[in-house]
Formats: C-alpha cells, sequence, structure tokens
C-alpha cells in the first residue's frame, strides 16, 4: 500500500514514516551528530516509534539480532557516523553470517564533505560490504523511501541477511514530496528460485530406497517457518534426525526421531553415524567446517542430498548428488507426497546405543558430578525444570554455549538464540534484551560466561532503564573456557591469557539495580533457579561452577567427525 503525505516533509521524517510503514514499532540505536535529525523526528513519534538507547553500538546490533531472531521479524539498528558507524560492524558481520534480517541505518557527514576526512567521517560503505546482503549510501532525500523500501525486501527475502543504508546528513534536512511504496521485487534479484520437480522425484528416490538414512537441519527450517513440514516429513519417513547448533528448536527436542547435534561439541551418536549412513538429508544448513570436521572424510560413503534457499551453497563445502533449491517450507512440502511411509527402528536403535555410550562416558557424570564442584550441566537441567522447557535460551559464545546446547529441552520454535557462525562474544546480554522485547510473553533466560559477560556488561543500564525482565545466570569459571581447553588438550596446559580475575557480578549488578544473588553449592542451586524464573523484574544469577571442566564429546579441529573423544 502506498502511503503520501500532503505537503513537504524532511528526509529525516520520512525516514520514520519508511519505518512504520514498514511495520516497524521498536528500534535500537544510539544518538550522535551526523544521525540527529532523524532522533529529532523521532522525538515527536514516541508514541508510535520505540526507541531503545543501548549502551554501546554494538549492543543495538546484537539486540536487533535478538528480536529478529525471536520474532522472525526485521530488527533495526540506528548509530551515528564514523565510530558509531564502526561500532555496528561485529553485530553486521554476525548477522550476515547467521542469515539474520537486519536493517542498520547509520548518519553520515553532509554530501559537501564526503571524502574530506571530515570529523567522525568514516566510509561505512566501504567497510560494511562484504558483510552485508546489501548496502547504499543516500545523498539526496529523494532517495529515502525507495532505498528504505528496498532495504527491508532485502533484509527479509530469501536468505535474509543485514542491510546497511548510510544517510548523509544534508538529505536528513532537505524537504521533498513524500510518498511510500512498500518493494516486493528487485530486477535481477531471485530471492526463492522456482523449485524444480526432477529434483524433488530423484530426493525422494534416493529417500525411499535408503536403508540408512539420516536428516540434519539447519536454522533454514527456522527461517522458512518450515518446523510443521519437517516434523510431518520425519515422523512420515521415521529418519533420525539431528541439527546444527542454529537448527536447534525446529524439532521439540524430546522428540523420538531427534537424535541430536552435530559438530565440534555435538553428540555422539549423530557425529560417528554420520560416516555410516546411506543417505545424508541436509535441510536448511550449509555444511560449515565445524559440523563436517575433514571433508576428506565426511560421509564419503552416503548419497548426499541438499535443500537450501541459495543455489551459492550447494557443492560449495560439500559435492551433493541432488541439490533442492528453495524455501525448505515449501520444497519439503513439494517433497512429501513422494515419499514413503517407513519404518527405520533398526537404523534407529544405532543411535540409540551410542547414546548409552556417551550417557555413560559423559552425560550421567556431568549430570552428577562426583566431586563438591557444580558442573555447567547440572545447571542447565536446573533451568530445564524451573521453566518446563519452554524458555527462550540465549546463549554467548564458549564452553557454556556447547554445554547449553547440549543439555537445554525446548518445545517451542524460536527457542534457541546464539551466535553461531562468528562465535561473537559478548552476543548474550543485548541479544536477550532484544529477544525479550520482541517475546514479552516468553521466559528469556541469557546463559553466558564471565568472559562474555564483561564484553557487553554495560547492556545492564539498558535492562534497568527499559525494565526488561530479562533473567541473566553467568556460569563462572574464572578462565576463558574454552581457549582453556584447548590449551589443556593441544597446549601442553599452558594457560598463556586465559586465567580471569573478575569483579564482583553480584555488587555490579545492584548497581544498576538489578536483584540478584551468588551460588556456589549445589544444595542452593535449585531454589535460586527457581526464585530467578518467578522474577516479575530483571534478575541476576552467578553461579559459580567448575574451574577446569571440559566440554565433551569433542572432535578436534580437522579430524574427521568419526574420531570424536569422549574424553
Amino acid at each position: 500500500m502506498t502511503t503520501k503525505l500532503p505537503n513537504q516533509i524532511s528526509g529525516a521524517e520520512a525516514i520514520v514514516h519508511c519505518l512504520l510503514a514498514e511495520g516497524v514499532n521498536l528500534i535500537y540505536g544510539y544518538p550522535g551528530g551526523a544521525i540527529m535529525p532523524f532522533y529529532d523526528e523521532l522525538y515527536k513519534f514516541q508514541d508510535q516509534l520505540k526507541h531503545v538507547l543501548v549502551r554501546h553500538e554494538q549492543g543495538a546490533a546484537h539486540a536487533a539480532q535478538g528480536y529478529a531472531r525471536a520474532t522472525g521479524k526485521v530488527g533495526v539498528a540506528v548509530a551515528t557516523s564514523g565510530p558509531g558507524a564502526t561500532n555496528l560492524v561485529t553485530g553486521i558481520a554476525d548477522a550476515q553470517i547467521d542469515s539474520t534480517p537486519l536493517v542498520c541505518i547509520t548518519g553520515q557527514v553532509g554530501r559537501h564533505l564526503l571524502g574530506s576526512d571530515a570529523f567522525q567521517e568514516t566510509d561505512i560503505i566501504g567497510i560494511s560490504t562484504p558483510i552485508t546482503k546489501w548496502n547504499y549510501q543516500i545523498t539526496k532525500a529523494a532517495e529515502i523511501p525507495y532505498i528504505l523500501a528496498k532495504a527491508f525486501y532485502i533484509a527479509r527475502s530469501g536468505r535474509p541477511g543485514p542491510v546497511l543504508v548510510d544517510i548523509t546528513k544534508n538529505a536528513q534536512f532537505e524537504l521533498f514530496d513524500f510518498e511510500y511504496t512498500p518493494c516486493d521485487h528487485v530486477r535481477s534479484y531471485l530471492p526463492e528460485p522456482q523449485i524444480d520437480m526432477e529434483c524433488i522425484h530423484q530426493a525422494a528416490a534416493l529417500i525411499n530406497e535408503a536403508k540408512k538414512p539420516m536428516i540434519v537441519y539447519g536454522q533454514g527450517v527456522v527461517l522458512g517457518n518450515a518446523e510443521q513440514e519437517l516434523k510431518t516429513f520425519i515422523e512420515k519417513t521415521t529418519i533420525p534426525s539431528a541439527w546444527t547448533i542454529l537448527g536447534k528448536s525446529a524439532l521439540p527436542t524430546a522428540h523420538k526421531h531427534n537424535v541430536g547435534m552435530v559438530g565440534m561439541h555435538g553428540n555422539y551418536a549423530p557425529n560417528v553415524l554420520t560416516n555410516e549412513c546411506d543417505v545424508l538429508i541436509a535441510i536448511g544448513m550449509r555444511f560449515d567446517d565445524r559440523v563436517t570436521g575433514d571433508l576428506n572424510t565426511y560421509a564419503k560413503q552416503a548419497k548426499i542430498i541438499h535443500f537450501d534457499i541459495d543455489k551459492a551453497e550447494i557443492n560449495k563445502n560439500v559435492k551433493v548428488d541432488v541439490g533442492v533449491l528453495g524455501n525448505c517450507k515449501h520444497t519439503l512440502t513439494a517433497l512429501l507426497p513422494w515419499v514413503k511411509e517407513n519404518n527405520h527402528s533398526q537404523w534407529q536403535s544405532s543411535f540409540d546405543q551410542l547414546y548409552q555410550v556417551e550417557f555413560k562416558e559423559v552425560i550421567d557424570k556431568e549430570m552428577n558430578p562426583a566431586g563438591p564442584g557444580i558442573s555447567m550441566a547440572e545447571v542447565i537441567e536446573q533451568i530445564n525444570q524451573a521453566t518446563q522447557s519452554q524458555a527462550i535460551v540465549v546463549t554467548d559464545v564458549g564452553q557454556h554455549q556447547m554445554i547449553a546446547c547440549r543439555y537445554a529441552q525446548e518445545t517451542l520454535p524460536k527457542s534457541n538464540i546464539t551466535s553461531g557462525g562468528l562465535g561473537t562474544m559478548g552476543f548474550a546480554l543485548p541479544s536477550a534484551i532484544g529477544a525479550k522485547m520482541g517475546a514479552p510473553e516468553r521466559e528469556v533466560i541469557a546463559v553466558i560466561g564471565d568472559g562474555g559477560f564483561q564484553m557487553n556488561i554495560q547492556e545492564l543500564g539498558t535492562i534497568y532503564q527499559t525494565q526488561t525482565a530479562v533473567k541473566i545466570v553467568v556460569l563462572n569459571n574464572e578462565h576463558l573456557g574454552m581457549v582453556r581447553q584447548w590449551q589443556e588438550l593441544f597446549f601442553d596446559s599452558r594457560y598463556a591469557s586465559t586465567v580471569m580475575t573478575n569483579p564482583d557480578f553480584v555488587t555490579i549488578a545492584k548497581g544498576y539495580y538489578i536483584p540478584g544473588k551468588r551460588v556456589d553449592q549445589r544444595a542452593d542451586l535449585k531454589a535460586a533457579i527457581e526464585e530467578m524464573v518467578a522474577a516479575k523484574t530483571p534478575y541476576f544469577l552467578e553461579i559459580k561452577v567448575e574451574n577446569e571442566e571440559n566440554v565433551f564429546p569433542m572432535i578436534p579441529s580437522g579430524s574427521s567427525v568419526s574420531d570424536i573423544r569422549l574424553s
């Protein structure tokens, strides 16, 4: 629907109207000189467009990511020129590799100053080109409606991703006749390829003939809203199904055909049996190196079918026998009539048997540690119980991330938010703010290590100012845990710069008027987590865990998935 205003308006006001026309009601940002005209107009629209003042622009990008991941909508982040724009870069890069739809708007010096090294001038277009799906610099107010419409369309369509629009200060002041028409196509851009039914038939034939098929599903299922189609496909064919770290929650964790996580710290059975299956069906995943390990030994015995919306991913890392292009919601729908009902219970039992091996060697020991120290796994299990496995769990990066992804039980879609491809420490706290604002009816638990927590600890200020009821759990092992684990296993325990001397986190949280407590005894763990979950306000919980706990299973870097270690 076209929006047209009767009188000329400024470019700054036009930005606001464009956001409203796109259905945006919440943005994250930090004001500054080059974006100040926009903020001045935003002041007049506070009842329609809520602005969340973060404490650092990286927090704006991550909060917008959390909002996008929890809602499926486009997240919006705003910053000024120069350092404001460059502080967005890490979040933009994270969104690019994890296919998160963002529109980032940055202010820029006036058009007449471009290229003059003016105060707070930075070439953010040049900087962000490799890490955005598309970017553009606006130098005239009249460009604003068309470019922002295009930005939202590109960000949300096809394989989603971040878009950056840089707007010069003069363009924000200029007056023009405003008219806004949402974008529904871009010449030469094909966001969703037409489904090739011949490929569907080839895939179905391989699946129907398979004796030991295995599914690995990724975030493409979540992005395509294809959770129900995946579940129907799995239940019709009874194929054992594993997930990548970003695919988690596309299928309930407790589903009988869910066999766990693949990858470097994934479950034993799906990793080992990747190299024993006869047909590997990859759905909405990109064969990341953390999933495949050594490509020279990855699933060489199997016929491989790859469902993906992005043609560039087909045969990029792993040569496949059948590539099925399209949104997996549509391709799975097309596939379903052609696959036969089947019973792979004997093959499923192979996964069950190896799970028992992992349970004995790893899971039972982590859930029921022999020593007095609290393990990370038992913390996650207590969170499962207190939330009835219905929370959104937002994790940072490191050992706690792997443990949370392994042990968090999830029953609802969009329940797992983490930094997958970029592995960004500092992601969880601001991302949890965005997730809670996007899904206020759900409990949002941020699980963070003591290292990552301190990278964006200032966002406690955003939580206090907005009173966003995020529950923060810091698993404090006084180390950069994952790096320390590698140093122990591969660098003869030379703990170079991984021991953390930490402040009093609970006192810092209380400085931001966020209630909280510290737990260092197992006997206090259950009650503390229940108190945290019951709180109607933000809550901070520091849990002192074992200092030198390692995360297993583990595939050593560059090794075959078959070489997964249990200790």
